[in-house]
């Protein structure tokens, strides 16, 4: 099946056609928002990711082109909010259903050094004013987000794209026999 993964340590073996190697896992500055598996939002298969896998809003992110030589598809990542004093971005509400996420999906060449995080478009809110809005409309636009790499898993075959966040984590954790090959 092709999968490894890497554990949330600072250093640690990275495995590569068998070959141990130390590898200090990255951590990335980027401007964070959402968006939604719909036509407008997307290209014109919003089901559908850049890599082939099926837009699941538990787990699904998109990174700008500019990253895919450090974000390639399949690399799993841990989102901390944005560490500006003041950021009016609404990552304090949303972040419950952030979780941690796999970049399956890219972005329009017009965004540089972003990360965008799919959403359900049932992920709704109300406000105080008593509106209802949708996560990704509440998310915003989050500067000085950091980004972490916490692993990477194959989704060359797009059944290996994790369906949960439960899921994904007993793959960090290293709890599912699939995770380490």
């Amino acid at each position: 099946m092709g999968f490894f993964i890497l554990s949330g340590a600072t250093t640690m073996p990275f495995v590569y056609s068998g070959i141990p190697t130390a590898y200090k896992l990255p951590n990335y500055a980027v401007t964070l928002t959402a968006y939604n598996a719909v036509p407008s939002q997307t290209d014109g298969e919003p089901f559908i990711t850049a890599s082939g896998t099926y837009s699941n809003p538990e787990v699904v992110a998109a990174r700008s082109q500019d990253l895919a030589k450090e974000l390639p598809f399949g690399t799993i990542i841990e989102i901390d909010g944005p560490s500006a004093p003041g950021n009016s971005c609404g990552y304090d509400v949303v972040s419950p259903i952030i979780g941690y996420r796999v970049i399956a999906d890219t972005m329009n060449s017009r965004f540089t050094n972003y990360i965008d995080v799919l959403f359900s478009i049932r992920s709704h809110y109300t406000m105080s004013d008593g509106k209802t809005k949708n996560a990704s409309t509440i998310l915003g636009i989050c500067d000085d987000v950091t980004v972490h790499v916490v692993g990477f898993i194959d989704i060359s075959n797009p059944n290996h794209l994790p369906k949960t966040q439960e899921e994904l984590i007993k793959i960090i954790k290293g709890g599912n026999s699939l995770a380490i090959k």
